[in-house]
């Protein structure tokens, strides 16, 4: 795993991820929900084939903070896919 710089943009307080699921697991522990919502969003509207598994968090910062703290990195890239592709049929 390669190194991870800790996150400090706004999303990390944004109320939306309150919502998130906890996560404790392994790899994507403590990875910033916000930034993996970002990088979901930007593989949708990229046409980048939406990811598997959670490997795909690797390069996104570390996050501790705010409403991100132990919520589910995961499940944020895939409301981020998700919600890039619901834009794009509305339009």
């Amino acid at each position: 795993m390669g190194y991870s710089p800790i996150c400090h943009k706004a999303h990390r307080y944004d109320a939306h991820f309150e919502s998130l699921p906890e996560y404790q697991g392994t790899f994507s522990r403590h990875k910033c929900a916000g930034c993996a919502f970002e990088l979901g969003y930007f593989h949708a509207v990229n046409g980048i084939p939406k990811a598997i598994d959670d490997s795909v968090l690797d390069s996104i910062p570390y996050s501790q903070a705010g409403s991100v703290r132990h919520k589910d990195a995961f499940t944020a890239y895939n409301d981020g896919y998700k919600f890039a592709l619901s834009i794009a049929k509305v339009a």
